[in-house]
């Protein structure tokens, strides 16, 4: 089936195209042991080491109720409290639930394919060969995500929305600057950023195994390219003038009002017939956008500060919006979870089909015995 007879209202056409400057650039140093790059070259190597199949790794024999897809609990939706929601039959609420996934795991999948063009963008305009190499693996990994999260909307939920606006804002304006370190700011440290907060609220609250091992695979990869991000551009940065980061700071100040302030999932309500107004009060009253809100700047914050972003003004947004606190978190030890996660995931599968294997062998010898 068509994609577009999924939506659940149409895109603005078949699709989008975002006019784009820069310079490609090529590097005539290929010896990688003379250029002093080594902690890129690991990330390589780890790279390339760490490619995996979605077709192979994900059990998608694992059945998922499109009406509970995430195990999320009522008082999570916008609606739960208010006037509406007494309104709502059983099946209703079935169908918020079934909305709200689709809302999320949409965003996630337009997130992802912007991801890999900025990861092709890196390969084409990154001036050093060990970036390029690196960024190859990444348009790799972004593309297995694009995949496993469309296979997830066509097959589990049946249902996708179009991209949130104000994300296709953020995508347009990285990929549109000219200057070859953006992509790296706007995908690396900010919508990578607020992808993991949000798969991670996800992956660490849903009792659902299928999107718990979706989004553990997918967040052991982003540990991987959140930590390039900040390599190439912590470099990067100690060498810009005052004007030039305090230019990428003013980037960064949009970029995170424009994600905490309008990626609520306000047109989920707007399809179960809130006026646009109301969906927003609502949304705003809502405990777990709140809690969601603080914990998106939780990779974000740290990450920002760690690369030498940190002027007064930044400071100052950072305090106004309640999140400045979280410069101090240990990034290096979320990323590290965030891998460990997903291995151990990977150990209980196997060892369940191990048991499950032995068992089948010990059963064929009894029944063999006993005829």
């Amino acid at each position: 089936m068509s994609t577009h007879q999924l939506y659940v209202s149409p895109p603005s056409g078949p699709g989008r195209e975002i006019p784009a400057t820069g310079e490609a650039r090529f590097s005539w140093e290929y010896d990688m042991a003379d250029a002093g790059r080594d902690r890129l070259l690991a990330l390589y190597q780890k790279g390339k080491d760490k490619q995996w199949d979605g077709a192979r790794r994900i059990d998608w024999e694992l059945e998922v109720d499109p009406y509970d897809p995430l195990g999320t609990p009522d008082e999570a939706l916008a609606l739960y409290g208010t006037r509406h929601w007494a309104k709502l039959t059983e099946k209703d609420k079935g169908e918020l639930r079934r909305h709200y996934a689709s809302w999320n795991f949409s965003q996630f999948l337009h997130g992802e394919q912007g991801a890999m063009v900025c990861a092709a963008r890196i390969v084409e305009s990154a001036p050093d060969l060990d970036a390029k190499f690196y960024s190859a693996t990444q348009t790799m990994d972004e593309a297995r995500h694009a995949e496993i999260y469309g296979r997830f909307l066509h097959e589990k939920i049946g249902m996708l929305y179009p991209i949130n606006d104000h994300l296709q804002s953020l995508l347009d304006d990285t990929l549109r600057d000219s200057r070859w370190d953006m992509p790296y700011l706007g995908m690396q440290v900010l919508i990578e950023g607020l992808a993991l907060a949000a798969f991670g609220m996800i992956r660490d609250t849903t009792d659902k195994p299928l999107p718990k091992q979706i989004l553990a695979y997918v967040m052991q990869d982003e540990a991987r390219h959140v930590a390039f991000g900040r390599m190439a551009l912590r470099d990067h940065y100690q060498q810009l003038t005052d004007a030039e980061l305090r230019e990428r700071e003013e980037f960064v100040i949009e970029g995170c009002h424009l994600m905490r302030d309008r990626l609520r999932g306000v047109e989920v309500l707007e399809n179960f017939g809130i006026p646009r107004k109301e969906a927003e009060e609502f949304s705003e009253q809502s405990e777990f956008l709140h809690l969601f809100r603080k914990l998106l700047f939780s990779r974000i914050v740290p990450c920002v500060k760690d690369i030498g972003l940190w002027g007064e003004r930044l400071q100052k947004a950072y305090l106004d919006m309640g999140v400045f606190d979280l410069g101090d978190s240990n990034l290096d030890l979320l990323m590290t979870q965030d891998e460990e996660i997903a291995e151990r995931l990977d150990a209980e599968r196997f060892a369940a089909e191990e048991r499950e294997r032995v068992a089948e062998v010990e059963q064929a010898i009894a029944d063999g015995s006993a005829g």
